[in-house]
């Protein structure tokens, strides 16, 4: 393990109910990164993402692989220390070609698969994949950019 959640709230600003990365397992800066998150049925979306049955939604999928890239973008950023990484965020610019593969539900380990496909100054064109039990479960192409809060 390289980020634990506590470690991940430095570098991110999301908390609950919206922070969606529980670990971050490895990280090669300014190429990869592979981190997950653990499906709770205690989890507020499953209320109404299906009373009886509880589907992970491919909204907080996709949410979840950002965070990820987030992650790596801050962390692949030469020279910058906590304070500039607290007066920074990661915005989305586009989603292109995502696709829900099989559902996430209850119980499942939804493990973040990113690399970066190209990166040109703040911005940064992600490859994002998640599996659940090496099933591909979800897949899309990110595109963000880091910028001043």
């Amino acid at each position: 393990m390289l980020y634990d959640v506590v470690d991940i709230q430095k570098i991110l600003p999301h908390r609950f109910p919206f922070l969606l990365v529980d670990r971050i397992n490895e990280l090669k800066a300014g190429e990869y990164i592979e981190g997950y998150k653990n499906v709770s049925i205690s989890e507020p979306v499953f209320q109404g993402h299906f009373p009886d049955h509880p589907v992970y939604p491919g909204v907080m999928i996709i949410e979840g692989m950002a965070q990820a890239g987030g992650v790596l973008a801050f962390k692949s950023i030469d020279n910058i220390d906590q304070k500039d990484i607290e007066n920074k965020v990661v915005y989305f610019m586009s989603i292109d070609k995502a696709k829900f593969r099989t559902p996430v539900t209850p119980g499942d380990k939804l493990i973040y698969k990113i690399n970066v496909i190209k990166h040109k100054g703040k911005v940064w064109q992600l490859d994002a994949k998640a599996y659940v039990d090496d099933k591909l479960a979800a897949e899309a192409q990110l595109k963000a950019m880091i910028v001043d809060k």
